[in-house]
């Protein structure tokens, strides 16, 4: 109890200083800058949104993280006078704040200031890449010094944001504003996106002109095409994750895709690739040969994959080490199960995250496999729905499955007697679930595996 008293009266006294905002704003100048992280936790927290504007123009460090702090929709208009009100200068001046880096991103595990490295002010995720970017900057700012420059020169600031351009008011009125801060700083402000989702690509190419996108680490594009895809892949040299859905292109032989290959080939951070409803059939191999061997997540769904495209995957080294791997809505419909049998082998000593829904996977397809699926021991999360198992083999994986200690999450599908008719919607009969659900229970209570949790979804 001793322990936690101090932190509840600095709490008690941060909403005391909080509620008398003018007289906030007015000690900033005045408490030491050990009170200001705490005093911006609660500010943020409180939605003190004056007080917050004030604290960003003071800051007394070089970086400011929101980190770990929880952003809901009603908390934007506080991000934006964070924005607003950030100290950009076009030159070096005498009377500057020492805040550089504005952070808005949410990172559980970051920090709301980085800890200053001797007597070098320093930011731990501060931009790389761009040549915007401050460390790059500075580098040529200390050349120009060091060759007996005296012209000043823009000071750096950064922004760093991740961005979802979907098409909203919110999101119109957000880039309104950066815009109009790039425009205020004449060439300081940088702002670093490292997490781009886009929706309808054709939208946003005047957006996209204003970012540099070799920030870029994370990209998501949901309906676009492929040639305009391309056109914004060449700009990005160290995408970690690149997830694509809903992209049109004329033929799997032709220009624009092999152009997409080239791009994908020289991705050699590449940690995530996610390729839905992109129809790869009997060309999956052209995707695996290029992709780098550190990939960890690989997700497949709905690519119309072939009994030749899972032969190419049980041979591939691209796929020995994969810790997620999603196959979920191809179709499954052949009897030789080796190639699979071969893939999840192959994955064994890695694979932590494995999706096979609607796969029209069998009683007998998924006996076949159940030896490779044992064998993957380090497996946590799998996923089956929406296949026509019967209520024997569905109570047969239980018991393969419940000695996997690791495995936490099993997503199974509803047993096909559970249906009048197999998954035709409105012919679920939910007492027979109910039924089911209640075996399945005990079965995991009779095998001391109430850690696990089988769940399923009703469509």
């Amino acid at each position: 109890m001793e322990g936690k008293t101090p932190n509840r009266l600095l709490d008690l006294a941060m909403q005391s200083l909080l509620s008398k905002e003018s007289t906030a704003i007015q000690a900033l100048e005045d408490i030491p800058r050990e009170l200001f992280v705490p005093l911006f936790i609660t500010a943020f927290k409180g939605g003190h949104k004056n007080t917050l504007s004030a604290m960003v123009k003071v800051w007394p460090f070089y970086c400011l993280h929101i980190g770990s702090l929880t952003v809901h929709e009603s908390q934007h208009e506080l991000l934006k006078a964070m924005i607003e009100n950030l100290p950009v200068f076009p030159a070096q001046t005498s009377a500057r704040p020492k805040l550089r880096i504005l952070d808005l991103r949410q990172d559980t595990g970051c920090r709301t200031a980085c800890p200053e490295v001797s007597t070098k002010s320093s930011c731990f995720y501060s931009c790389t890449y761009s040549d915007c970017s401050i460390s790059k900057i500075e580098k040529r700012h200390l050349y120009s010094e060091n060759s007996g420059c005296k012209t000043l020169l823009p000071k750096p600031v950064e922004l760093l944001v991740d961005l979802s351009l979907d098409g909203s008011l919110m999101e119109k009125e957000f880039l309104v504003l950066l815009m109009h801060k790039i425009e205020e700083s004449l060439g300081s402000l940088h702002v670093c996106c490292r997490d781009l989702q886009i929706d309808k690509l054709c939208k946003c190419k005047c957006t996209l002109k204003f970012l540099d996108l070799k920030c870029i680490d994370q990209l998501s594009v949901d309906r676009g095409s492929l040639s305009d895809i391309t056109s914004i892949l060449c700009r990005m040299v160290d995408l970690e994750s690149l997830s694509l859905s809903n992209v049109t292109f004329r033929s799997l032989s032709g220009k624009v895709f092999k152009i997409f290959l080239s791009h994908l080939q020289r991705m050699g951070h590449l940690k995530e690739l996610s390729l839905s409803s992109f129809c790869l059939k009997n060309h999956l191999d052209r995707v695996l040969r290029i992709l780098p061997p550190g990939l960890d997540f690989l997700y497949l769904p709905f690519c119309d994959l072939s009994y030749r495209d899972f032969k190419v995957m049980s041979q591939s080294p691209q796929v020995t080490h994969l810790k997620l791997l999603n196959l979920s809505n191809n179709p499954m419909y052949w009897e030789d199960f080796e190639p699979f049998h071969t893939v999840l082998a192959n994955l064994s000593g890695t694979l932590q995250h494995l999706e096979i829904n609607h796969c029209l996977i069998s009683d007998t397809a998924i006996s076949a496999l159940i030896p490779a699926l044992i064998r993957c021991t380090h497996l946590r999360v799998l996923g089956f729905a929406s296949n026509p198992i019967t209520m024997p083999m569905l109570v047969n994986i239980m018991h393969n499955l419940t000695p996997m200690k690791e495995l936490k999450y099993v997503i199974y599908p509803i047993p096909v007697h559970c249906y009048e008719r197999w998954h035709f919607q409105g012919s679920l009969d939910r007492q027979k679930l109910a039924i089911v659900q209640l075996q399945l229970k005990a079965m995991l209570e009779l095998a001391q595996r109430e850690d696990m949790n089988w769940i399923t979804y009703c469509e």
